[in-house]
């Protein structure tokens, strides 16, 4: 039995990357047809023609998605805060190394320094900024980001892989945000009260998904362990790689914290029977779609995080949980809503002061970026009391 096929693209073909789509074709003519996961990482991730290894606009207003650093720099001065809070609570430590994975355009890192530069001078001077990208592209426009608040590069480095960073060397904080939602995943679904994979094949001039038996005994694993399944004929996401990089995260930390902001469910709200089409989606331009054919190369691609999964894989490789929060709450335990008391005292410009209110309902809009959540984990620190997590 298999899904339907997904339907022709009405998109110009200027859309399309046709260098991708032979790529991909030729993978399935060599191998038959792929897991869905092997697709989207090459639809993303391809060295030379992968979404995020293109030069085009991605990021922010004028991208395909909008995250939180891109919104106002706010963002970043709260996460700083909290970075600050942390050098505090495991006793000052000289280095503090912030290694931020997936670093987008390299606005967070520039916040969290222009932040701690003006406003907790001793921190500064302990701290060091390592950025793990893999596309050059990212880490060039990350550089020239940096460069607004550290011109010389004084206080930041990039590393190729979290794999460059010896095991159990950093002691401050691993920083993510909306990284492991755009991880490839597998999609399943059950036929039958059994689980069963989707694959994608090339027939008739186009993409076509088809069902069949797991590609890895590791998806029934899964499932095993959050003891339940999807709602019978559900679709649904399973994200393996977030798992293995969890386990990555807690090998490279000597002692500290883990923060990670993402899109994300407990596995029973996940897995609701309820949830009959899945978290999956695509960005183009601002604009959701399902389809994942359409505009390969061309559109971000994204799901929702199991957050009961990762929790569990963390625990195991020696992570404790401090916290989950949303990032509503996260930002308001923070003083985000201070950011506009300067007007009250004549402080703020009025295009400051537009620009932070904005910011304000922005991050905080639980529709939108405010549904993302906190998870804060850490290694080798007692009960930690943490600013950001004073609401949960």
């Amino acid at each position: 039995m298999s899904y339907e096929p997904a339907p022709t693209s009405d998109f110009p073909s200027t859309t399309e990357n046709e260098a991708l789509r032979d790529i991909i074709r030729e993978r399935i003519a060599e191998a038959g047809a792929i897991t869905f996961r092997e697709f989207m990482d090459l639809a993303l991730y391809h060295p030379r023609h992968g979404y995020y290894c293109s030069p085009r606009e991605k990021m922010g207003r004028q991208g395909d998605y909008l995250t939180s650093p891109e919104v106002h720099p706010i963002f970043g001065w709260l996460v700083g805060k909290q970075l600050g809070q942390m050098w505090e609570v495991i006793g000052r430590p000289e280095p503090f190394t912030v290694v931020e994975i997936g670093a987008g355009s390299g606005a967070l890192a520039r916040d969290i320094l222009d932040w701690a530069r003006r406003h907790a001078p001793e921190f500064f001077a302990a701290l060091e900024y390592r950025l793990v990208e893999v596309s050059e592209e990212l880490a060039a426009r990350q550089r020239r980001a940096v460069q607004e608040v550290d011109e010389r590069l004084e206080k930041a480095a990039w590393l190729p892989a979290l794999e460059a960073i010896a095991e159990g060397s950093v002691v401050g904080c691993l920083l993510s945000n909306e990284l492991a939602d755009a991880f490839p995943v597998h999609r399943v679904t059950v036929r039958a009260g059994r689980l069963q994979e989707v694959y994608v094949d090339w027939r008739h001039g186009r993409f076509e998904e088809r069902l069949g038996p797991p590609s890895t005994l590791a998806l029934e694993e899964y499932f095993r362990r959050l003891g339940l399944l999807p709602g019978e004929d559900c679709q649904a996401e399973v994200n393996l790689d977030a798992l293995a990089w969890m386990r990555a995260l807690a090998r490279a930390l000597g002692r500290g914290f883990v923060m990670t902001f993402d899109y994300g469910y407990s596995a029973e709200q996940l897995y609701a029977p309820w949830r009959r089409q899945g978290t999956f989606l695509c960005f183009y331009r601002h604009n959701p779609s399902a389809d994942p054919y359409a505009r390969v190369g061309r559109q971000d691609m994204t799901s929702s995080v199991d957050f009961t999964s990762l929790i569990q894989a963390a625990q195991e490789a020696g992570l404790e949980t401090v916290g989950l929060a949303g990032q509503s709450q996260f930002l308001t335990a923070l003083g985000i809503d201070g950011a506009l008391a300067p007007a009250a005292r004549g402080d703020l410009p009025l295009e400051e002061y537009y620009a932070r209110r904005r910011a304000l309902t922005e991050l905080l809009d639980p529709a939108g970026l405010g549904r993302i959540r906190v998870l804060i984990q850490s290694k080798g620190v007692k009960g930690p009391r943490l600013l950001g997590l004073e609401a949960v």
